[in-house]
């Protein structure tokens, strides 16, 4: 690893686990089991804390239901060991999409048509 990388994991956590947190893992974790994306989900002896190592941005939106239910005590057992009762309607987990390319935009909206072909909208030019 670059120093660069070394200083910034010692300061920062947006861009994966600072060394701080991996000390914290190595010393007190149990790993609990990992998600489809690649992340790892501990809890530390007496299960008071529970915390998930990220494979890539730390976004929270990256976490699935059944793991976020975990990890804020709603239940008791970690995916691993008991599914959760999925309902015929739901859809599969997906990230928060905002911001990029793939975000929702309805009918009408903006970002689905060409400014050049809206025959609604002049625009307005000083003279």
């Amino acid at each position: 690893m670059s120093l660069g990388h070394n200083i910034k994991r010692l300061f920062t956590w947006w861009d994966g686990q600072s060394y701080g947190t991996q000390l914290w893992t190595n010393r007190n974790g149990t790993k609990v089991g990992e998600d489809a994306e690649g992340n790892v989900y501990y809890r530390n002896s007496d299960d008071s804390r529970r915390w998930v190592i990220y494979n890539g941005d730390n976004e929270a939106s990256r976490v699935s239901p059944e793991w976020h239910g975990w990890l804020h005590h709603t239940w008791d057992e970690p995916p691993t060991e008991a599914n959760l009762k999925r309902k015929t309607w739901e859809k599969p987990h997906q990230e928060n999409l905002t911001g990029t390319v793939a975000a929702y935009a309805p009918a009408g909206s903006l970002r689905r048509v060409d400014p050049a072909d809206r025959s609604d909208y002049e625009a307005w030019s000083p003279e």
